[in-house]
């Protein structure tokens, strides 16, 4: 499947699953737990049934030998799971309706759990008894819906599914979901500064477990090889997110261990200098640690413990002002010789004083931070603030620090929430690569945007020309005059694949002065067609405005300015990876790093004492006052249009009023 399809399989699961629930009275907490252990058992189902044939042929063999094992050995040696018939996901899916399905399910986990002891008492069981209490097939439906997932889907897309599932649910239970799930967009950032490869990673708050997910996602991406060295270390506090974590990792082949345990007080992998890479997003701000059970602990004295010496309120006793810098001593101490860390945080922190502000100091002075990256707000389920990423390298080569600024860069997801999209991530983390001296980096990053810009491009053609010649015939019909046509400019996209194929036939990535110079030349040859096809499409607009404006209730009004909207979306989809091209090539001209007013600054000792030793990045690299690019004739157009609306929007009002006074009347028989 493509990544597109995938979206679409996962949106059609995750749309069923949560009608289902809305037909029942379950709170979102409770239909969590059970539904990702449903998607567990039909991962292990799909990769108990890849190995079935094999794990009975050599059962078979051995039969009878001096050789002999049980077939539950086996299995577990060739696939990991072993499941008896009664944990079948067909066997449940077919059990007659007056069955008990949910004490068919329970007892499927616990078959699963007896014969991997690692899963024990891992997996949902009398959840789902609780799916019944309105609705008895409710069970039943949920294995329906999720036996959709293909007989040959792979432990990938069953990790994209059960994080996606995971997403879901957090932005469902909104304060409470932002307990065990970072989005992914903002972990993937992380995972592609810090570049784990290899070595022991350590989580100290792991939640459900998605940075290990995307630590291993980025090893089989980038390195081309199975993530068998990589080894994942996560403490949680809470029992059942501990659980959902070793979910995690079984349906992503993880290889570790997640351990209850209150990272303030227990330190069960005695993470003091132990770890390679540490990724965290800890809870912010938290007020009642008791400071003599930490000051004392090399984990989070060695750089200063923060003391303000108030009382916790409960028990009396001295507590520290915040948790915010231990977790900060935690992190710095928990890396070995040649670590990496990266952490959210809490805007606050980057600026804290009294305490804090000495730790700070003295981190910086250890020369212990990478460096630090504002994120913008509405990314986190749990606050609209913007937090700061804090990424630590002991093995840095210089004594500067990275400050990178990403508050406008993001992708809305609804009205209340926003994210990184894949590319945005690509773009910020190439920031990290070119400081590093990562220059192959950002030649290879443009060409690949070029190869999908072009694919992009040619299958968006054929859509465009449908749409606009529909619009063209329904213009000519009304007698518009003047009727754009999209065909010649169009006809530009076949020379310019053409001229594709020629320049990555002669671009050598590895000369990156001349390979640079070419991606640019390239690019200048992408906009006259976009900026041609912008202006035929405000012509077209015009058009339908006033037709619109005149017809307000045709239905064929309607079905046009859908087409409209369409053929917006596929030019905006055609020249999304052109955009990208010309976002890093302005910023970054030369493909060297350099600091950018806005965006990113890499500043010396002297610059930061300056600053009185803050780490907001806001302090250091600027603002830039963008404008809109719109000329004064597209500005008053705009305006227009907004009137337009406004207008449509009264009389509508007026109507509503009209017929609220008139029912108000009736009601109260004061009608004549």
């Amino acid at each position: 499947m493509t990544p597109e399809k995938i979206k679409e399989f996962e949106d059609n699961l995750w749309q069923t699953a949560d009608t289902l629930r809305a037909n029942s009275d379950l709170k979102s907490s409770e239909y969590a737990t059970p539904v990702l252990g449903m998607i567990f058992l039909k991962f292990a189902d799909n990769k108990y049934s890849r190995y079935e044939d094999e794990i009975l042929d050599e059962y078979k063999k051995r039969k009878g030998t001096r050789t002999e094992k049980k077939i539950n050995e086996i299995a577990l040696a060739k696939c990991g799971f072993y499941l008896p018939e009664h944990a079948r996901f067909s066997y449940l899916l077919n059990l007659p309706e007056k069955k008990d399905i949910d004490k068919a399910i329970k007892d499927a986990m616990a078959a699963i759990e007896e014969y991997k002891p690692e899963l024990s008492g891992v997996l949902p069981q009398d959840e789902y008894f609780k799916l019944t209490r309105t609705d008895r097939n409710l069970p039943k439906d949920l294995l329906k819906n999720f036996s959709n997932i293909p007989a040959d889907a792979t432990g990938d897309m069953f990790g994209k599914i059960y994080e996606y599932f995971l997403g879901k649910f957090a932005l469902s239970e909104g304060q409470g979901g932002g307990e065990f799930f970072t989005p992914n967009s903002v972990v993937r950032l992380m995972v592609e500064i810090i570049e784990p490869h290899h070595g022991k990673v350590f989580d100290p708050a792991c939640g459900s477990g998605g940075m290990f997910v995307q630590s291993g996602q980025f090893v089989r991406k980038r390195q081309h090889n199975e993530d068998a060295s990589l080894f994942v270390y996560g403490q949680e506090k809470t029992e059942e997110t501990v659980k959902l974590a070793k979910m995690n990792l079984a349906v992503n082949g993880l290889r570790g261990e997640i351990r209850q345990a209150n990272t303030y007080y227990e330190d069960p992998f005695q993470s003091f200098g132990q770890f390679d890479y540490v990724l965290a997003n800890p809870p912010f701000n938290v007020d009642d640690v008791t400071l003599a059970k930490v000051e004392k602990d090399t984990r989070f004295n060695t750089y200063g413990i923060p003391r303000n010496k108030t009382k916790n309120k409960k028990k009396g006793e001295e507590a520290c002002p915040n948790a915010n810098y231990l977790w900060i001593n935690l992190f710095a101490t928990s890396l070995n010789d040649r670590g990496r860390a990266a952490l959210v945080m809490a805007n606050s922190a980057s600026d804290a004083r009294h305490s804090e502000a000495a730790i700070r100091q003295t981190l910086i002075e250890n020369n212990l931070i990478y460096a630090m990256l504002t994120l913008p707000s509405n990314m986190f389920y749990t606050v609209t603030l913007p937090a700061t990423l804090w990424f630590f390298d002991k093995a840095k080569q210089d004594d500067k620090i990275l400050f990178i600024d990403t508050r406008n860069i993001f992708t809305p997801v609804d009205r209340a929430h926003r994210e990184f999209s894949h590319e945005q991530i690509l773009n910020i983390g190439l920031i990290s690569k070119l400081h590093r001296g990562d220059r192959t980096a950002f030649t290879t990053l443009v060409d690949a945007y070029f190869s999908k810009g072009m694919d992009t491009l040619m299958s968006s053609k054929a859509p465009i020309a449908e749409v606009a010649d529909r619009i063209k015939a329904w213009l000519k019909k009304n007698k518009a005059n003047e009727i754009p046509d999209l065909k010649e400019t169009l006809a530009v996209i076949d020379v310019l694949e053409k001229k594709a194929a020629v320049t990555k036939k002669n671009l050598d990535l590895a000369d990156i002065d001349a390979a640079n110079a070419a991606q640019k030349n390239f690019a200048k040859e992408f906009q006259p067609l976009f900026s041609d096809l912008h202006d035929l499409l405000k012509i077209i607009d015009k058009k339908v405005r006033k037709y619109e404006k005149d017809h307000p209730d045709k239905k064929e009004t309607r079905q046009l300015k859908e087409d409209l909207s369409r053929l917006h979306r596929e030019i905006k989809t055609a020249e999304s990876f052109f955009l990208h091209i010309h976002w890093l090539q302005e910023r970054f001209p030369n493909a060297v790093y350099e600091d950018v007013t806005g965006l990113c600054k890499l500043a010396g000792p002297e610059e930061i004492r300056e600053q009185d030793y803050s780490l907001n990045p806001g302090r250091y690299v600027g603002v830039v006052i963008e404008e809109d690019g719109k000329t004064e004739e597209e500005f008053i157009d705009g305006l227009i249009t907004l009137n337009d609306e406004l207008e449509k929007l009264n009389a509508e009002a007026k109507d509503l009023e009209e017929i609220i006074g008139h029912n108000i009347l009736q009601i109260t028989g004061e009608e004549e």
